[in-house]
């Protein structure tokens, strides 16, 4: 049982860890009761200890010694086995198993495992000067390029004016090493690549985590507010999901009839399925020689926004281009009512004519569906004038008059999204940009951007390359783009968007 705890907390670290994150609530609740339990079989094997050792206080008994001696050393030799760490020290030390394990979790701690340290005030944290010094330098790499570390190691902005080449002397701990040439100290660090101990690598790896998260962070893209996000656990096509139908509806039944027996149906859903994209870099030896902390930092921030903005992209080709979707047909089309049949600007007869067609889909039954309209989503240029329909209390009639305006009331139930992704689609200003209505992710799933078990932050690692002169770090991550149902967005084919500058 101890050890089936012991496993369960690794795996709620490990899932933290990977995500770059803290634990969520209901990890961290999760994780206290594990502790409480583990700390309950502690208690009650203190217990039979002190009760074992009342009844034998009299007349020691050697057997039993040597037996509890073995059952400590089997204990902390299965607690640090799991986790991968060295067991003799504690054995030796004659450490409790109590002590042991919180020995451990201090150290996983103190490498880095994103866990907060509520429920844990009986673990005392503490870190070594060495890693104290790599958080500091990681930190203050990721600050020199002007990427700003929110709560940042102690020390970090001391650090902030040393190159490449004073962090590998300073982390190398070797007397000497200011009299080599940085091509020398490269070759030297270049070595350390392979050690998953080095202190120098592990700098780097630290500034490129924290500058490719906050890339990630924030990176301007605009397909999340109109898709919904799920989670795959393989790269296997999912397609076996289905529908369930309506039941039928309520019959009469005279007195002495029969109950009509009913059979509700289903439908196939459409499939969905994982790719990895990916890239790869390196901090090249003239970048190490020269000082270059951009490819260090910003590099790193910058591909892991490039893979929210390919999503991004892929996600405004699908809805631009009209792409086939499962039922062999193109998304927009008469036949699915959701394309106006004229495109037009942003007025309020366009924008009534969509709301419409919206609210009056019905499922793949044929029954009728409520589907509120939640996100206008327009090229650059339009979305002036949908605030200047959707905000005006009044609007003027043929008879020139001021009339209540009847979109009024969806000012604050209508979010705009203005993406330029669309106006570079259509080939810039000059040409006809459509733009759309889509549904509330809540009533119906337009599209969805799936991940390989949620991780939506990029996978980053270093790499071996044979031939290559520098450090090589793999970036990659794991999402799919599907249309769910075709009923959750109405397209208007637009009209010419003028260019402000001509």
């Amino acid at each position: 049982m101890r050890e089936a705890l012991l496993r369960r907390q690794q795996e709620l670290l490990d899932t933290a860890r990977a995500a770059g994150r803290e634990l969520t609530a209901e990890e961290q609740n999760e994780w206290d009761n594990i502790q409480r339990q583990l700390d309950e079989l502690d208690a009650a094997e203190r217990q039979a200890e002190a009760q074992a050792n009342a009844q034998n206080q009299a007349t020691p008994d050697l057997e039993a010694v040597r037996t509890a001696e073995r059952n400590r050393i089997r204990e902390i030799e299965n607690i640090c086995g799991h986790f991968g760490i060295e067991s003799a020290s504690y054995v030796n030390s004659g450490m409790s198993v109590e002590g042991v394990r919180q020995a451990v979790l201090s150290k996983l701690m103190e490498n880095g495992a994103p866990i907060s340290a509520r429920g844990t005030a009986d673990v005392t944290v503490t870190a070594s000067e060495e890693d104290k010094f790599r958080r500091a330098a990681g930190d203050a790499l990721v600050m020199r390029s002007g990427i700003e570390v929110e709560n940042p190691a102690e020390g970090a902005r001391e650090l902030m004016s040393m190159s490449l080449r004073d962090m590998f002397i300073e982390t190398a701990g070797e007397a000497g090493l200011n009299r080599k040439s940085s091509d020398e100290l490269f070759t030297m660090a270049n070595r350390q690549f392979f050690n998953p101990t080095a202190a120098f690598p592990s700098i780097l790896d630290n500034a490129i985590n924290k500058a490719y998260v906050e890339g990630h962070k924030k990176a301007q893209v605009t397909f999340d507010r109109f898709t919904k996000k799920g989670t795959l656990k393989d790269f296997k096509v999912n397609d076996n999901n289905y529908l369930a139908g309506p039941t039928g509806e309520f019959l009469l039944v005279p007195e002495g009839g029969e109950l009509k027996h009913d059979k509700p149906s289903d439908e196939k859903l459409p499939t969905r399925q994982l790719k990895t994209y990916g890239r790869q870099f390196t901090l090249t030896r003239q970048a190490f020689i020269n000082d270059d902390i951009e490819l260090v930092t910003s590099l790193p921030a910058r591909y892991a926004a490039s893979a929210r903005k390919t999503i991004n992209k892929q996600v405004y080709e699908i809805i631009v281009n009209n792409a086939t979707i499962y039922d062999g047909t193109a998304l927009f089309t008469s036949g699915h009512k959701n394309l106006l049949a004229t495109g037009i600007g942003i007025t309020q007869a366009a924008l009534q004519k969509m709301i419409m067609a919206l609210q009056t889909q019905t499922d793949q039954f044929g029954q009728p569906i409520i589907v509120r309209p939640a996100v206008l989503v327009v090229p650059v240029g339009l979305a002036f004038e949908v605030y200047t329909v959707l905000h005006s209390a009044t609007i003027n009639t043929s008879g020139n008059t001021q009339a209540v305006n009847p979109l009024y009331r969806y000012a604050n139930s209508i979010e705009v999204v203005e993406d330029p992704t669309i106006n570079v689609l259509c080939g810039g200003f000059g040409n006809t940009m459509p733009w759309f209505l889509v549904g509330a992710k809540e009533d119906t799933a337009f599209m969805e951007v799936d991940y390989l078990n949620g991780q939506e932050i990029p996978t980053i690692r270093r790499m071996e390359v044979a031939g290559q002169l520098g450090f090589v770090w793999d970036i990659y991550l794991d999402w799919g783009v599907n249309v769910m149902d075709f009923r959750g967005a109405v397209k208007n084919p637009g009209t010419t968007v003028a260019n402000p500058l001509s």
